[in-house]
């Protein structure tokens, strides 16, 4: 009986650390963008987040993330957002295992951006 409580205690602290990442630090991260001239509507995958200055929030992927920035009278400017290593997780590579890692890693929160904050200069047409 005793071996059946603590496997049952030990199975359920290692689910509850699972994740770990991405229950600590979400799968989103606030973003800044400011332009030159201000006004600039920022793109995310084609839908309008913000309008510079402004403060957004952008899904953390695995995979490449852009924005473009559109203003009317100048060309639009696309800019890759960068990311780096989550240390976070790291503790799932501890305590969570695979499943844990995995997680974080389908919702992006292996990563996160940064810089938190861009500045775009926008050529007139």
């Amino acid at each position: 009986m005793k071996n059946k409580l603590f496997a049952a205690l030990l199975l359920g602290i290692t689910l509850s650390a699972t994740s770990c990442a991405t229950i600590l630090t979400g799968t989103k991260d606030k973003i800044t963008f400011n332009t030159t001239p201000e006004g600039a509507k920022v793109m995310h995958k084609g839908v309008e987040k913000c309008t510079t200055p402004c403060t957004a929030e952008i899904p953390r992927s695995l995979s490449k993330q852009m924005v473009t920035f559109e203003k009317e009278g100048f060309n639009s400017k696309e800019m890759k957002l960068t990311k780096s290593f989550n240390p976070v997780s790291l503790v799932n590579i501890l305590l969570g295992g695979v499943i844990g890692v995995g997680i974080d890693a389908a919702t992006g929160s292996l990563t996160k951006y940064s810089p938190k904050a861009y500045k775009v200069e926008l050529e007139a047409k």
